[in-house]
């Protein structure tokens, strides 16, 4: 029997959409983009990935709707903001050091430099480029963006200048740790017992996410409404950039999100310490302004009060991303759109006695991922390997946009899709300054600490936590030696400018 050649057709079409993937329906349609990011967030922070003490709905929504990644990282940062390296990483889609070099050209108003960006590069493919929030990236956000409003510095209500003025006052007076936190200003050194109140993450009148009037996480949001009601009405695909200075301090939120966590629900991390016996260095000392924050030595109260501060702005913003979800899919071109979730890095905010994220624990370097799309698996979660920046390499595969050679980042929709079981990485490279490196490899963690030569070593499989330093124990000499050696293997394709000999010889080659 002869079937006729227009029903023969309409079946080889037929057959053809039910196998397109996300890549094959992106070269007819191009998918619009949004990018949600949130500032210092932890991995350890949404409900539906296991973390019960916070309340994340709208996250848990992104999670329980698209594909999880439960090990995503950040390189790590070459000053105290490592938010800075982040970001010019995540637009550039360089490794770190590479990244800094490309900082340098942006901050020269370099025309290459500029247009090797990720929106440049969306834009000249067709995508009205937007952007909202912290930007804390040297290349201009008006000129690389199609749109950008409201564009942010690093955090809210900066006083670096009056916490330097105390932290001389106090050097010149005693210089004694005992005394250290009567000498901090307001909103530092804080809280150093119940009756210490003066500062409230609630208060309008002390600035910061305040500033303007409008809680600036609310800001963002209606800026992000504004934009999706007018691309509702264009054919042009969109790329979204929506960047919250939440969650990173000064952690102020509306009161109701204060009452979602009472003090005694509160748990203390089971790695908390007093004080990091190598905080100074690490560069982690008093003076850096993240471990200003909370008194030394650090207390269970302090880092209770500090924790229930950081999960009420969290909760805060996770309203906030909720309302933008809903415009989003009153659209009605959700069924071509991909949704990107992550944070430019962790924090600590009681771990190890640290409360910042200049650190290569997990905690710190370690994020929240999730993609949400036509064609992602829903309540997916994965655990191979990949960084924070990859979110642009997948982005452009998405959009059926060449990756240039100078991106150095991989697209994981190769993994999302199945094809690849393992990480597009052999090892998970981390730095900061010159003051710690890390590999993160095959259960193992590696730190180096360059200026005091030591190494730690962690059984991440068994002690998730980095509680139990293995580096000393005869059984794990070979351990150590083969990841120090990958590590300087690694520090050759990342250029990193770091000699890190003298620590391998020191530590190694011990008699």
């Amino acid at each position: 029997m002869r079937i006729n050649s227009t029903i023969l057709l309409i079946l080889i079409f037929l057959f053809a959409d039910c196998k397109e993937g996300p890549q094959e329906k992106s070269k007819n349609n191009p998918p619009n983009i949004v990018f949600l990011f949130a500032d210092d967030q932890t991995y350890e922070t949404i409900t539906a990935l296991g973390f019960d003490e916070v309340h994340t709905p709208n996250l848990d929504r992104l999670v329980n709707t698209g594909t999880s990644f439960t090990h995503a990282y950040n390189m790590g940062g070459w000053n105290g903001a490592i938010c800075v390296a982040s970001r010019a990483m995540i637009i550039s889609g360089s490794y770190i050091w590479n990244a800094q070099k490309k900082t340098a050209l942006w901050a020269k108003g370099d025309s290459t430099a500029l247009n090797q960006t990720w929106p440049r590069l969306l834009e000249k493919n067709g995508y009205d480029t937007y952007m909202t929030g912290k930007w804390h990236v040297l290349a201009p956000a008006e000129e690389v963006f199609s749109q950008a409003e409201h564009i942010r510095p690093g955090m809210p209500g900066d006083r670096r200048d009056e916490l330097d003025a105390a932290q001389k006052k106090w050097k010149s007076a005693s210089g004694d740790m005992k005394d250290w936190n009567d000498y901090m200003p307001l909103g530092y050194g804080r809280p150093t017992g119940p009756d210490d109140i003066e500062w409230s993450p609630t208060d309008t009148l002390q600035g910061g996410f305040w500033e303007g009037g409008k809680h600036w996480s609310e800001v963002v949001r209606d800026d992000a409404l504004a934009f999706i009601e007018t691309a509702k009405k264009k054919d042009n695909p969109f790329f979204m950039y929506l960047a919250f200075n939440a969650t990173h301090d000064p952690r102020q939120a509306p009161q109701r999100f204060l009452d979602m966590y009472p003090l005694d629900s509160i748990k203390v991390p089971e790695n908390f310490l007093p004080e990091y016996p190598w905080k100074d260095d690490i560069g982690d000392s008093p003076g850096l302004r993240d471990e200003a924050l909370a008194p030394f030595p650090r207390t269970e109260y302090a880092v209770k009060v500090h924790r229930r501060e950081y999960y009420a702005l969290l909760s805060h913003m996770d309203e906030q991303i909720g309302t933008i979800l809903d415009s989003l899919e009153a659209t009605g071109k959700m069924d071509n759109t991909y949704i990107f979730f992550a944070a430019d890095h962790g924090l600590s905010v009681g771990h190890h006695g640290l409360i910042g994220k200049q650190s290569l624990f997990d905690h710190s370097i370690r994020i929240p991922l999730m993609v949400v799309g036509p064609g992602i698996p829903k309540g997916k979660r994965l655990d191979q390997d990949v960084y924070l920046q990859d979110i642009m390499a997948t982005s452009l595969e998405l959009a059926d946009v060449d990756k240039p050679d100078y991106v150095q980042f991989h697209s994981f929709m190769d993994i999302i899709e199945g094809e690849l079981q393992e990480s597009h990485y052999p090892a998970i490279y981390g730095a900061y300054i010159d003051f710690q490196r890390m590999i993160r490899k095959e259960g193992f963690k590696l730190l180096v600490y360059p200026k005091i030569k030591k190494v730690l070593l962690f059984d991440m499989r068994n002690d998730p936590n980095e509680m139990t330093d293995l580096a000393d124990d005869p059984q794990y000499k070979e351990r150590v030696r083969s990841l120090f050696d990958d590590l300087m293997e690694l520090q050759k394709t990342q250029d990193d400018p770091l000699d890190l000999r003298d620590t391998y010889n020191e530590t190694l080659n011990k008699a």
